[in-house]
């Protein structure tokens, strides 16, 4: 029974390509994960926030990686193990074989970090995938997703709580959107991923623009001074923010941004109209709240 679920779960993806597959799987087990930790109560604790929580909670047309938390508050103290334990059992009780890495914190870092790992083939197959579909599999792939959670949050933010309703009926609580969009801005402006540019980073703000989101100034105030990305006792106004901006786009590799976001989107055409001047256009439409 629970294989035919997650079977007629995966036809709604509509699958044509490997990477279709493996980003359908990795999404399940997204938010099969999700209703693991709200049954464990973590979200008296902790809020959703980032590109998956976009992409699941308020349907981003591109599929996302890690699952991203932040405390309510800062706790130092915070073990994330009991929540780990639930996640597994429950994607255990959905048919799936998943090992979790936890990473060992540094002394210096807020951040607790761990690594749900399923193997694509092995999981489709317990999963009752058919053979035919299982040729459309890479074949020793293993999806490997981060779990992090912030134990030091910038503060200053607001949330909300977001029913669910795959695979059951479950709330999970969320950055409300103009604090998910400070969180994806901080992003943009301040951080690099191993060297390269995250294209992600830029599609997810080309949707929060167009979907008219403000953005929460004060709390992307907040996360950058936390970074040290911005001296603690300067202002930060909207003319701050532009000049941190029209700088960071500038410097933008858009070739890299496309090749880093391409696999994860259906229709790679939405990436031709991006260039330098397309997102310095951007910076007129970014209102703020």
């Amino acid at each position: 029974m629970i294989n035919q679920v997650i079977t007629n779960w995966l036809k709604k993806y509509s699958c044509t390509s490997k990477d279709d597959y493996r980003n359908a799987l990795q999404e399940i087990i997204q938010e099969i994960a999700l209703e693991g930790l709200a049954r464990a109560k973590f979200f008296e604790k902790a809020a959703f926030y980032g590109g998956t929580c976009l992409r699941i909670l308020h349907r981003l047309d591109r599929f996302s990686e890690d699952l991203l938390f932040s405390l309510l508050s800062p706790d130092p103290t915070f073990q994330l193990e009991p929540y780990l334990k639930s996640v597994e059992l429950h994607l255990r009780s959905y048919g799936f074989l998943i090992s979790i890495i936890k990473k060992e914190k540094t002394a210096k870092s807020a951040v607790l970090s761990a690594f749900p790992k399923a193997n694509t083939l092995e999981n489709f197959i317990r999963i009752g995938l058919s053979s035919q579909d299982r040729q459309r599999v890479h074949l020793d792939e293993n999806i490997k997703i981060k779990l992090e959670i912030d134990t030091d949050p910038p503060l200053g933010f607001e949330t909300e709580m977001i029913e669910m309703h795959t695979p059951g009926l479950f709330y999970v609580k969320s950055y409300v959107l103009p604090d998910l969009f400070a969180g994806k801005m901080s992003a943009v402006l301040a951080s690099e991923w191993r060297g390269r540019t995250k294209g992600r980073d830029w599609y997810d703000l080309v949707w929060y623009v167009a979907k008219k989101v403000p953005l929460h100034l004060a709390h992307l105030e907040k996360r950058l001074k936390q970074t040290a990305f911005i001296e603690e006792g300067v202002a930060f106004d909207p003319q701050a923010f532009s000049k941190l901006y029209l700088d960071r786009v500038e410097k933008l590799d858009v070739l890299a941004a496309k090749e880093d976001v391409v696999h994860f989107v259906r229709d790679s055409q939405a990436l031709d109209i991006w260039s330098k001047s397309y997102f310095i256009e951007l910076l007129a439409k970014i209102t703020f709240c």
